[in-house]
């Protein structure tokens, strides 16, 4: 027998496959401080047994359903391992989950991840929690367990997967959509901090196609960012001022949260069969409604892919992250309870006349 052949005089152990028990233990220990700042009422016991209690008698529900949500950060993770930014992808993960509850109305209660990866790295599997922490924060959500997963062969060395699940809970007479949606009522934007998590892998096709480095500076910023940096920024989290806007006002028929498929693909699923949203392209790119770093994006997105602007709306959110439905004589105090969001307005519902349930006016002029 060839000696390579022999197995270990002492035998094989699960660390000469490349797991390491010892690694993920005290990569536990080590992530036990940013799941403590999540702890908020109902939150129950200590990370690191078999699943997470949560005490929803804790909170002041009279008569509450649950709501779940799971999502993923898609190949957005792929930016992570090019630039070596792993502190926000984390964040991402968390809004793509909480911003679905909150659209069905939902207070986000508590939150899992699961992380898996070839060969478990502290340093950056640290940081991807430490984000995930940071999401939940934001959210107000507890972080209250997960998995972490090593699995050799599977994932190149410092590369990982993620997933996340959130539970929320809504009173039963608030749940979202309401049964009220009728023409007149009116489409109120809330701005995105960019692509979010969705459109990442046209987004690499544009840049290699283009020749470029994430690493190079970005042809869109001047000389702040690199291309990595003005792409990598997290999905923006709308839960804390939603929750707000929803309880004072009560106006809030319904939410839709901009991800993949864009307006023309979300805001359908929340829309009576017989409604179809008009939306003026004007505004939704106005220069008063949006950031320019965020018109900046999708501007060079736009123009170096050569991509139309139906692949555009049904691809990106396009600047507008979500969309709340409102009736018209409430815009004003909606918008006012938003206050600092940058909400505004930029279409209306109407009976359906076509097959189209969103149609657009104008056009997706970035200059």
């Amino acid at each position: 027998m060839n000696d390579k052949n022999k197995p270990p005089q002492n035998g094989l152990t699960y660390a000469d496959s490349g797991v390491s028990i010892d690694v993920g233990n005290a990569f536990v220990e080590a992530i036990k401080p940013h799941i403590k700042r999540t702890n908020r009422s109902g939150t129950m016991g200590s990370i690191g047994g078999f699943g997470g209690l949560f005490d929803l008698a804790a909170l002041d529900y009279n008569d509450p359903l649950l709501v779940a949500a799971n999502d993923g950060v898609g190949t957005k993770v792929k930016l992570a391992f090019e630039t070596g930014l792993h502190n926000t992808v984390g964040i991402d993960l968390v809004a793509m989950c909480v911003n679905d509850l909150i659209v069905q109305g939902a207070e986000p209660l508590f939150f899992l991840d699961y992380f898996a990866t070839g060969k478990l790295l502290p340093g950056i599997a640290e940081k991807v929690v430490e984000g995930i922490a940071t999401g939940c924060e934001m959210a107000g959500c507890a972080l209250i367990g997960g998995e972490t997963a090593e699995m050799p062969g599977m994932y190149d060395t410092g590369e990982y997967d993620l997933a996340g699940f959130s539970v929320g809970a809504v009173e039963r007479s608030g749940v979202l959509p309401r049964k009220d949606i009728a023409d007149g009522d009116v489409l109120i934007g809330l701005p995105s901090s960019g692509p979010h998590s969705n459109g990442y892998s046209l987004i690499r096709k544009l840049v290699a196609n283009a020749g470029l480095d994430f690493n190079a500076q970005s042809p869109f910023t001047g000389n702040q960012l690199s291309l990595g940096e003005a792409l990598i920024t997290p999905t923006k989290i709308y839960v804390r001022p939603l929750l707000k806007a929803i309880s004072q006002t009560r106006a809030i028929k319904a939410l839709a949260h901009v991800t993949g498929g864009g307006l023309t693909e979300n805001l359908p699923r929340v829309l009576p069969e017989d409604l179809a949203a008009q939306i003026d392209l004007l505004e939704l790119v106005s220069i008063n409604n949006m950031d320019q770093g965020v018109r900046a994006i999708f501007a060079w997105l736009q123009s170096t892919g050569g991509i139309s602007k139906a692949e555009m709306l049904r691809t990106f959110n396009c600047g507008v992250g979500m969309v709340l439905i409102v009736e018209k004589q409430q815009v004003a105090a909606v918008l006012s309870e938003l206050g600092n969001e940058g909400a505004f307005v930029f279409g209306a519902l109407s009976s359906k006349s076509s097959e189209s349930s969103v149609n657009y006016s104008g056009s997706l002029d970035w200059s």
